[in-house]
């Protein structure tokens, strides 16, 4: 077995999905189902076998050690995260407990866990923190994209967060000789997306007739990595990876949001034409820049690459014809996510300026 927490999520709910195709393994999966898990992901993960779900916190300590002792796992997954960058704006606090002090906790449930273990359990043992490529700050045009030798540098309360939990999982390590891995991940893209998320926005503000707001000028730079493609690179890691390590995952997709949101309307052109005829692209606005919006991103996979062989299958014009393809079949899914919480969060942060 293993334990996943934020199983519930993006991420985690295609990670869990994946593994239990795969693999008899069972998957403990422990979730705060806060506002970023949607009800129906459980009702997707409930229904496989091998699936077993957990409604608790990773502050919760005592909580955590008595799933560790009971169910004996394997390997942790850590996903749980406050991963909403604009939240993290608006309110760090539920940010600094949830990516840092649960980080804490759950590492202390762990080390208690794994070190109590038998000998041959503890060796084969693995923790792996999966974290993203906002730890390393904003690139220029001209520099080369991040790897793992690059300094941390965030600039916004989640980057930070997630920089200070990446830093305890390697203290951990280095202090305890806890066995963890650490992965940082570029942009993802996917079924099963929270809604404030651009491209599930996008598509659906495009489809409730609403103008479609991008930041800035729209010349932010990421690197898009199809869901599938993160999944089977923190398989690989897990399998793998050696203890201590860290590992950078790309899809080597860099591109402006502008271009992104421009290529999902020609999308959405084509799958659901607007009533009007016209091209849902009239309906872009740029509007003010977000609070310390980092200007680019980019990751260098070559590590990953060359010690795991590991590389992205998922070309992003399939992937994201794939991913609009999905939405638009899962009307319900997207229907349930616009919960009164979204709702108010949407018309703070774009109500006066992205009328209708």
């Amino acid at each position: 077995m293993i334990l996943v927490t934020g199983g519930a999520g993006f991420i985690g709910t295609n990670f869990i999905l994946g593994w239990l195709s795969q693999r008899d393994e069972a998957v403990l999966n422990v979730d705060a189902l806060t506002y970023a898990a949607n009800p129906r992901n459980l009702d997707v993960l409930n229904a496989l076998a091998g699936h077993q779900f957990v409604h608790g916190n990773i502050n919760d300590g005592a909580l955590i050690s008595g799933l560790l002792a009971r169910h004996r796992p394997r390997a942790v997954l850590h996903f749980a995260a406050e991963s909403h960058v604009d939240r993290s704006i608006a309110g760090p606090e539920a940010f600094v407990q949830t990516n840092i002090v649960g980080t804490a906790t759950l590492l202390e449930a762990v080390r208690s866990h794994w070190h109590a273990l038998p000998a041959q359990e503890r060796d084969s043992f693995r923790y792996l923190q999966v974290s993203t490529d906002e730890v390393y700050g904003s690139l220029a045009p001209q520099d080369p994209p991040f790897n793992e030798r690059c300094a941390f540098a965030p600039n916004s309360p989640y980057a930070a967060s997630k920089a200070a939990a990446d830093h305890l999982v390697r203290a951990w390590h280095q202090t305890y000789g806890l066995p963890t891995l650490t992965t940082h991940c570029s942009n993802n893209y996917g079924p099963y997306q929270h809604p404030e998320k651009l491209i599930p926005m996008m598509l659906r503000s495009a489809l409730a007739g609403q103008r479609l707001p991008v930041y800035g000028d729209g010349g932010n730079v990421r690197d898009w990595l199809h869901v599938s493609d993160h999944c089977r690179a923190l398989e690989r890691v897990l399998e793998a990876g050696i203890p201590g390590s860290t590992y950078a995952i790309g899809g080597t997709n860099e591109m402006r949001n502008i271009e992104l949101v421009q290529a999902l309307c020609a999308e959405l052109d084509i799958l659901r034409p607007a009533a009007d005829g016209a091209s849902y692209a009239a309906r872009i606005a740029l509007v003010a820049d977000r609070r310390g919006h980092d200007r680019r991103y980019a990751i260098d996979s070559g590590h990953i690459r060359r010690e795991l062989g590991w590389s992205p299958r998922m070309a992003f014009a399939e992937g994201l014809l794939e991913t609009a393809r999905w939405y638009l079949a899962h009307a319900a899914w997207l229907e349930a996510a616009q919960t009164e919480d979204y709702q108010h969060w949407l018309a703070r942060q774009y109500g006066a300026r992205v009328p209708a």
